[in-house]
């Protein structure tokens, strides 16, 4: 067995206002944004101050290390993004050069997408050179997932309860993304398989078994539904249904207080702070609807033992060689 690591991959964000136009490029692969776009997320990014994602990431980062040493397995635990610094090529390079041999990699978006963790997964392969890599492709139906989200409902879902005097229902969501990269390969087509099996894109079915497994495990939820958030500018029709269309018909039912619980984000960022917390809420209000969001994940210690469970697995499959 070599030396052994983790790489934990995630979105990346700007630090400033002014690398916003940078890092759209870097999400968008170069192609053209309009100027009204990104003036948009410059404005969204200066409402919120700025986005912790990547500290965030890196304290998770931490907790996961420290799950793992408790756990036996002193293992060093990098992190590494995809649109921004630190970028994944880099911080291969950084493992290569520290001597590293073997290494466990897990993308921190849990729903297995062409558009995240295909993208990252080549990534990383294309610095891996004599790097082993074991990489976990979907984590959607992990417990330990489900439990760390119901960590963060339950006192929302109480609270609530207790104010209003009856049961709260709840609206799960995930981040959309575009139609065509959720379509099977066409006929005959011989390109590179991004994710793993045949047919269709398995995001949007991972995105729904979270929500149903976090619902199962919260029993007190009188209803609840699920939508796609943050639905792009560009690039063709997003899947749906949106958290606006939702939102209106659940306002149509007579619902007047509602939880908004993202689960497919595990630490605040643009799209919470933002389209959450300011577009959904204001959007809510005027159908007359309160909505209400619980903490994110964020440093949560479940969803750490979730990661250290992973990468204990992915750690002894690379280093018998049995890398999937």
């Amino acid at each position: 067995m070599g030396k052994q690591a983790v790489l934990l991959l995630a979105h990346g964000t700007p630090e400033t206002v002014d690398q916003v136009p940078e890092y759209l490029r870097n999400v968008v692969s170069g192609r053209p944004i309009p100027p009204h776009v990104v003036e948009e997320i410059q404005h969204r990014y200066a409402l919120i101050g700025r986005s912790l994602l990547t500290e965030i990431t890196c304290e998770q980062a931490r907790l996961v290390e420290a799950e793992l040493a408790a756990a036996g397995l002193p293992v060093p635990v990098y992190v590494g993004m995809r649109n921004w610094r630190p970028y994944i090529p880099d911080v291969v390079k950084r493992m290569r050069a520290d001597g590293i041999e073997e290494a466990a990699v897990v993308c921190l978006a849990p729903q297995n997408s062409r558009t995240s963790v295909g993208l990252y997964r080549r990534a990383v392969a294309a610095e891996a050179g004599g790097l082993r890599i074991d990489f976990t492709e979907s984590w959607a139906d992990h417990p330990l997932l489900a439990e760390a989200f119901a960590e963060r409902l339950q006192p929302t879902l109480q609270k609530l309860g207790a104010e209003v005097g009856h049961a709260v229902p709840v609206l799960f969501t995930a981040h959309s993304v575009p139609e065509r990269t959720v379509q099977p390969p066409a006929q005959g087509d011989q390109g590179p398989r991004l994710w793993p099996g045949h047919g269709a894109d398995p995001y949007a079915d991972d995105a729904r078994r979270t929500a149903a497994l976090v619902a199962a495990r919260v029993p007190e939820i009188p209803r609840w539904w699920f939508a796609f958030q943050s639905q792009g500018a560009s690039g063709g029709p997003w899947i749906g249904p949106t958290v606006e269309e939702t939102l209106d018909a659940i306002a149509k039912e007579g619902v007047k207080i509602l939880i908004l619980q993202p689960i497919g984000f595990l630490c605040d960022h643009v799209e919470i702070l933002y389209d959450v917390d300011r577009l959904f809420r204001d959007y809510a209000v005027q159908l007359g609807l309160r909505l209400e969001r619980p903490e994110s994940l964020n440093a949560s210690v479940t969803l750490a033992r979730a990661v250290a469970d992973l990468v204990q697995r992915g750690l002894a499959r690379v280093g018998g060689h049995q890398v999937q």
